[in-house]
């Protein structure tokens, strides 16, 4: 009776477990619901991402036409003070600012605009400067100069993994400077010898009304009503992603390139084999590698600077294509901040999204714009004063739909539905 009860007790007490065998299934199947899984769900970060940067794009629009309101004009790129020589040193921004600068109270960046437009003297290492930086601020490659070098929610692209050091304040937005590179650095404004010319000479203006078909136009205010094509086919400002230090031909460009060189093949840093033929995307390394760009002249690194690779794009090449930059500004000189990273050049929109990059429609519209787009004749060289067949002075863009919708004035008819 006793022995029958233990007996019982142990049957009542035994368990299953899971074999070797099916705990290996298990997992498996688990395996392969996460390899199933993460791939959406990073898609759909990605996706709210792709969604948060078109809303900033839309605030910075929404900036935009309320200070066409306040002053019926468009915030000046290339804009601010001057003072010849730079004398004194510092007390000036050498007429260099973006026109992300002047639109900061319009996107809710009003102290910072207040910090700017009154004399400053805290540096960024904590001691003062003396004297006081001036109004307005000095020339945006100062290191010191606090507000230059804030990072602006507004103006990054979440996509966009870039921060921090060597840059200033990141911006993955820029502004459409048309399908020319032709005085797109300085447009009506001669700088000889670090002089400005008072009165503006009349060949600069000639050529610079040429070449400079964008909706922002270098030292020049430009309006609403400039824009004959019709504010829903031009385009105002687009996307850039920001260097990420790994010679990224969209981040870092190749400069010493004669202008005239850029200006009449669009393509030459492809043509004369400066990209690495295994990796497209990137520099070619070695004996044959182009000249770049310092660690700190990344693409977007200073929103403040209006130099080409800091906050200006062009038409030319579609989306996501190389960083392709002259040898020297156009006229500006010597001190002007002109040269380098800030010469003229084939300088298109870029991303972290997947097929192309946003851009933002003068009429306020963000559309996406896929890197498949039709851009005509890339061995067509730009439209300028004294261009030939395709690109003689008046032509409409040689560059197809890309090139017209980065036009203001040049009577190109859209016909196809960009959204």
């Amino acid at each position: 009776m006793c022995l029958s009860f233990l007996r019982g007790d142990r049957r009542a007490r035994h368990r299953h477990g899971f074999t070797l065998v099916e705990l290996l299934v298990v997992i498996a199947i688990i395996g392969v619901l996460v390899g199933l899984l993460l791939p959406a769900v990073q898609a759909a970060r990605e996706a709210a991402r792709r969604m948060s940067c078109g809303n900033n794009f839309k605030q910075i629009g929404l900036a935009l036409h309320n200070y066409h309101a306040a002053y019926n004009e468009l915030p000046r790129h290339h804009g601010g003070t001057w003072v010849d020589n730079n004398t004194p040193t510092d007390m000036n921004n050498r007429m260099s600012l973006s026109f992300l600068v002047g639109l900061t109270p319009f996107f809710e960046q009003q102290g910072l605009w207040e910090q700017i437009s009154q004399p400053r003297e805290e540096r960024v290492d904590g001691s003062i400067q003396s004297p006081a930086y001036p109004k307005m601020g000095p020339a945006p490659w100062v290191d010191q100069y606090r507000p230059w070098r804030t990072e602006i929610p507004t103006l990054r692209c979440p996509s966009d993994p870039g921060h921090g050091l060597p840059s200033f304040g990141r911006t993955n937005y820029a502004a459409c400077m048309g399908d020319s590179i032709d005085f797109m650095d300085n447009g009506p404004v001669h700088i000889a010898g670090g002089v400005l010319a008072t009165p503006p000479q009349t060949w600069v203006v000639t050529r610079a009304r040429a070449g400079c078909r964008g909706i922002f136009v270098a030292r020049k205010s430009t309006k609403f009503r400039d824009v004959l094509d019709g504010l829903s086919n031009t385009i105002i400002c687009g996307e850039i992603a920001t260097d990420l230090g790994d010679r990224d031909i969209r981040t870092m460009p190749s400069i010493g390139i004669p202008n005239d060189e850029v200006r009449d093949e669009p393509d030459h840093c492809q043509h004369e084999g400066l990209i690495d033929p295994e990796r497209p995307r990137f520099w070619i390394s070695g004996g044959s590698a182009p000249t770049l760009g310092a660690a700190d002249e990344g693409r977007g690194f200073r929103w403040a600077d209006a130099g080409t690779v800091w906050t200006d794009f062009n038409t030319i090449r579609p989306p996501n294509q190389e960083l392709c930059l002259g040898d020297d500004a156009s006229v500006t000189g010597a001190g002007a901040g002109g040269g380098g990273v800030d010469a003229p050049g084939v300088a298109s929109t870029s991303s972290r999204h997947q097929g192309g990059a946003h851009v933002l429609m003068a009429d306020g519209a963000v559309i996406f714009m896929t890197d498949s787009i039709e851009a005509g004749d890339m061995h067509d060289g730009n439209v300028w004063l004294n261009g030939t067949d395709h690109s003689t002075n008046g032509s409409p863009s040689p560059y197809g739909l890309w090139g017209a919708l980065g036009t203001r004035a040049s009577s190109e008819t859209i016909e196809e539905e960009l959204n």
